[in-house]
């Protein structure tokens, strides 16, 4: 059975590239690896509901936290079979963007923290109801939202079709989330977590051998 590793943080944090180098140092060192990126907003129409809806779509439907979480949700819920088939025939299960980020989010936009009814919720939704394989290990690119932004607002400018949505340019919501993100590495929510700074490059050989060790 693999390891299912969840890289976390703010959008524009650089989870892609962390996941794109870590992915390559896993399989320099003859690791299986397979990897997944949630929300699967082109795969899953759970996903491609709750894209609309922060873009403006559906009324009132992205003013609801728990409407919106649920759609987050029921996106890796379709996604777990193949997740644990991906876990049988890898050794590592790389994931950009999990259930954290489904907490972390929607805990910063109702304004509570890891020990509220949300975090709880979510845990009870997502794992014990829906059966999402927990992950071994998360990590969570730390960066300034103010790096974070101007990553994000980089790539809306140089890649087609990458407006930001109403949740990427909230400048509060995603201060609120990077400490929602913080308390839920403290608290070690669902697994071990480990903290690194966006802000600088990650030694991905580093990092993989440590999270094989």
């Amino acid at each position: 059975m693999g390891r299912l590793i969840a890289v976390e943080g703010l959008d524009g944090a650089g989870k892609r590239t962390l996941s794109d180098a870590l992915g390559a140092a896993f399989a320099a060192k003859g690791v299986r690896v397979a990897r997944f990126a949630f929300p699967r907003y082109d795969a899953d129409v759970h996903a491609e509901l709750a894209r609309e809806a922060l873009y403006g779509k559906h009324g009132d439907l992205a003013a609801s936290v728990h409407g919106m979480a649920l759609l987050f949700a029921l996106d890796r819920r379709a996604a777990a079979p193949d997740l644990r088939a991906a876990l049988e025939a890898h050794d590592v299960v790389l994931v950009d963007r999990y259930i954290a980020s489904n907490a972390a989010y929607h805990m910063a936009r109702l304004g509570e923290g890891v020990d509220g009814d949300f975090a709880r919720w979510v845990r009870e939704l997502e794992v014990e109801r829906f059966g999402v394989p927990v992950p071994d290990h998360q990590l969570l690119l730390a960066v300034p939202r103010e790096v974070a932004a101007e990553r994000a607002a980089h790539r809306e400018r140089t890649e087609a079709d990458r407006r930001r949505d109403s949740y990427e340019s909230d400048a509060g919501l995603q201060d609120r989330t990077a400490a929602a993100y913080a308390q839920l590495a403290g608290a070690s929510w669902l697994s071990p977590w480990t903290v690194l700074d966006g802000s600088t490059r990650v030694d991905a050989d580093a990092l993989a051998a440590a999270l094989l060790g």
